[in-house]
C-alpha cells in the first residue's frame, strides 16, 4: 500500500489480531518514523545516520525491532484489561466473525453465570488474544545499486539485499512479502540468513511470501526457493488490474480462472516442492521435513463485500483474503492527511486513473488531485519540469550513461526531451512521447508525504494517493469497528448499489488496458506486439467462457446482471481491433 501508508500499521491493528504489511523501500522514511515513535514511547532514539556503513539495513533493523517490542507491549496491556464495555480485550473479540472458535468461546463467556467457569473462559481467551503478524514487502524491481564517491558498491548493498538484510537480522517472527516479479539474485541471498530455514523443531522463525500471477508462476518461483532449502509459506495471488498502486497486466490473466488452477492444483503443487525442497536440505545436511509445511494460497485485488469475500472462500478454497484501499479511508489503521482523505470520499473512477506516473515503467493508479500530481503540473508551467530527486530509489535507467538516473528527475527529463526534439517522430508521436515523459511523479518521495505531512514530521510535505479503482464504491471515512463489519457482512459500506462483480470490474478495466495498449503502440509508446495484444485478449475471451460456466458459483445472488454484464463485454473485446493505424504527421 505504498511507502506511507502502512509503514506503522502493526502499531495500530496488531493487537486486534489483524496482520498488515510495512514498505521496505524508504530507509529515510522508516528513520524519521522510528524518531516519531520513540518519543511518542518514551524510548530512547540515537539517530543511524545515511552515511554509515549499512546505514540503510541498520535503520530497517531497528525500525522493525521497535515495532515488535511497542506491539508486544500493546498485546500484553490488551490481554490484561477487563472484560468490560470499551475495553481493549472486548474490542478484540467483538471484531471477531460469529463463526470463529475464539468469538464462540467469547460469547459462552457473556452468557455464563457461574463466576468459577466465566473466569476460566477468561483466561483462556486471554491466551487466544494473538496479534496479528507484523510482515514486510520488497519490491524486488527496486534493487538499485548504490554508489559512494561515485564508485558502484558491491551487491549486498543494493537496495533490494539491503532491506532483506535489515529485515533478517530484526526480531520479528513473520514473513517477508517478494513483489513485483522474480529476482534470483536476491531469493539467493535469503539462504545467508538462518531464520528463512527451519530449526530443528520444524518452525519458520522467518517466512516467504510470493506475489504470484497464476500457478506457473508459483511453481517456477517456489521450485527457486526449493532448491535453495527454503519453503515459501504463501503464494499470494492479486489482481493484475484491479488493485492499487503499481499493476501488472501480464497477458491478461484474471483472477477467476487463475484461482480455479491453482484450487486443482494445490495438492500437487505441495506435493511437487516438497518433494524438491526435502533433496535441497539432504545436500545442506540438514533433517528433511516429513510433512510438508503449511502453504497457503491468498487472494486480493477489488474485493468489496463480505459475499465476494465468501465467494472466494468457498468457491476457489482461498486461504485468506487481503483488503487494503478500503482501510484508506479508515484513519485507526492508515496513514493520510485530512485533505487527502476527503478527495477519496468525493473520488469517482475519472477521479483514479490508471496513469503512467511511476518511473518503475508499468501502469500505476493514482489520484488525479493529489498534492504531487499539482506540485508535478506547476513544475511543467513553470519550464522546470521533473523532480529534484531528493531519495534515488527509482533510478533505473542509464539511457543516458551511469550512474541510472530515475525517469522522474529534472536531469532525466530534461535530457528526454531535448533527445525527443531531435528524434524523426511524427507531430502525434513526439506530443504523445513528451506527454509520456512528463507524466513521471517522485513517487518514491511522495508516498511517504502520506504519514510524514499528518504528523509533523514534515509538515509540507507532497502527498501522493494511489488508490486502487474500488475506492469509487466507498465514499466517508469509518471506524476499525465499521470497516470488519464490512467485511464480514454485518453492515454495508458501500456508497453505490450499482457496483459490479469484482470480475466484472477486472475484466472491463483489462478491456479498457488492451485499447489503450493498442492506442500505445500505434504513438510508438509501447514495445508490444501483434502476438502479445492477440494473446492478451484470447485471455479474456476464454475467461468469458470460464465465468458463464460458472456464474452459480461465483454470483449466485445476481446471475442474471452478471450474465448481462459479461455479454456486453464479450461484444467490446470482440469488437477490439489488433492492427492500430499509423500515427498522423
Amino acid at each position: 500500500m505504498g511507502t506511507g501508508f502502512s509503514i506503522d500499521t502493526p502499531l495500530r491493528v496488531a493487537k486486534y489480531g489483524i496482520s498488515s504489511v510495512i514498505s521496505l523501500v524508504d530507509d529515510v522514511l522508516i528513520e524519521q518514523v522510528r524518531k516519531f515513535h520513540c518519543h511518542k514511547a518514551g524510548e530512547p532514539y540515537e539517530e543511524i545516520d545515511g552515511k554509515q556503513e549499512d546505514a540503510r539495513a541498520k535503520r530497517i533493523t531497528a525500525y522493525l525491532n521497535l515495532v515488535d517490542r511497542l506491539v508486544k507491549r500493546q498485546v500484553d496491556d490488551l490481554r490484561a484489561s477487563p472484560f468490560e464495555p470499551g475495553s481493549e480485550i472486548t474490542r478484540y473479540f467483538e471484531m471477531l466473525p460469529r463463526s470463529s472458535r475464539s468469538r464462540q468461546t467469547y460469547d459462552e463467556m457473556l452468557a455464563c453465570m457461574d463466576p468459577d467457569r466465566r473466569a476460566e473462559l477468561q483466561e483462556k481467551l486471554r491466551k487466544l488474544a494473538v496479534p496479528g503478524s507484523i510482515d514486510v514487502n520488497i519490491m524486488t524491481k527496486l534493487d538499485c545499486a548504490r554508489y559512494r564517491a561515485g564508485k558502484k558498491l558491491s551487491r549486498e548493498f543494493n537496495d533490494g539485499m539491503a532491506a532483506l538484510r535489515g529485515y533478517a537480522k530484526s526480531t520479528l517472527q513473520s514473513a517477508i512479502v517478494f513483489s513485483a516479479g522474480m529476482n534470483q539474485q536476491l531469493y539467493r541471498y535469503a539462504t545467508q540468513f538462518k531464520d528463512f530455514f527451519c530449526d530443528e523443531t520444524g518452525l519458520l522463525k522467518k517466512k516467504i511470501i510470493l506475489k504470484v500471477t497464476d500457478h506457473r508462476s508459483a511453481f517456477v518461483q517456489g521450485k527457486l526457493f526449493a532448491r535453495m532449502g527454503l519453503w515459501v509459506s504463501e503464494f499470494r495471488v492479486e489482481s493484475g488490474l484491479n488493485c492499487g498502486g503499481h499493476t501488472f497486466p501480464g497477458k491478461g490473466l484474471l483472477l477467476g480462472p487463475i484461482l480455479e488452477e491453482l484450487r486443482k492444483k494445490k495438492e500437487e503443487l505441495v506435493d511437487k516442492l516438497h518433494e524438491i525442497y526435502n533433496k535441497a536440505l539432504k545436500k545442506l545436511n540438514m533433517t528433511p521435513v516429513p510433512e510438508p509445511h503449511e502453504m497457503l494460497v491468498t487472494v486480493q485485488g477489488g474485493i468489496g463485500n463480505a459475499t465476494e469475500d465468501r465467494m472466494l472462500r468457498e468457491h476457489y478454497r482461498a486461504d485468506g483474503t487481503g483488503w487494503a484501499t478500503p482501510f484508506m479511508l479508515t484513519p485507526e489503521v492508515t496513514n493520510l492527511d485530512d485533505e487527502h482523505r476527503r478527495k477519496l470520499c468525493l473520488a469517482n473512477d475519472k477521479d483514479v486513473y490508471l496513469s503512467d506516473s511511476s518511473p518503475v515503467g508499468v501502469p500505476f493508479w493514482n489520484l488525479r488531485s493529489s498534492a504531487s500530481e499539482q506540485v508535478r503540473r506547476e513544475r511543467i508551467e513553470s519550464g522546470r519540469p521533473g523532480s529534484p530527486c531528493p531519495k534515488s530509489y527509482l533510478n533505473f535507467t542509464d539511457e543516458f550513461g551511469e550512474p541510472p538516473i530515475c525517469r522522474a528527475s529534472r536531469r532525466y527529463q530534461k535530457q528526454k526531451l531535448e533527445q525527443l526534439a531531435r528524434a524523426n517522430l511524427s507531430y502525434e508521436e513526439r506530443a504523445a512521447a513528451e506527454e509520456s515523459v512528463l507524466a513521471k511523479s517522485c513517487i518514491c518521495h511522495d508516498l511517504g508525504g502520506n504519514v510524514t505531512r499528518p504528523t509533523g514530521i514534515d509538515p509540507d510535505a507532497t502527498s501522493a494517493v494511489c488508490p486502487g479503482p474500488n475506492i469509487a464504491y466507498f465514499s466517508k471515512t469509518t471506524t476499525l469497528e465499521e470497516m470488519i463489519d464490512h467485511i464480514y457482512g454485518r453492515v454495508s459500506l458501500l456508497a453505490d448499489s450499482a457496483r459490479p462483480h469484482m470480475f466484472i470490474q477486472e475484466m472491463s478495466l483489462y478491456v479498457e488496458f488492451l485499447n489503450k495498449e493498442i492506442e500505445r503502440v500505434r504513438l510508438k509508446l509501447s514495445c508490444c506486439t501483434v502476438d502479445h495484444l492477440a494473446e492478451l485478449r484470447d485471455n479474456l475471451l476464454e475467461s468469458v467462457a470460464y465465468y458463464t460456466s460458472v456464474v452459480k458459483q461465483v454470483a449466485a445472488d445476481s446471475q442474471d446482471r452478471f450474465l448481462e454484464d459479461l455479454r456486453i463485454l464479450h461484444e467490446q473485446i470482440e469488437a477490439v481491433s489488433l492492427a492500430p493505424q499509423p500515427a498522423t504527421a
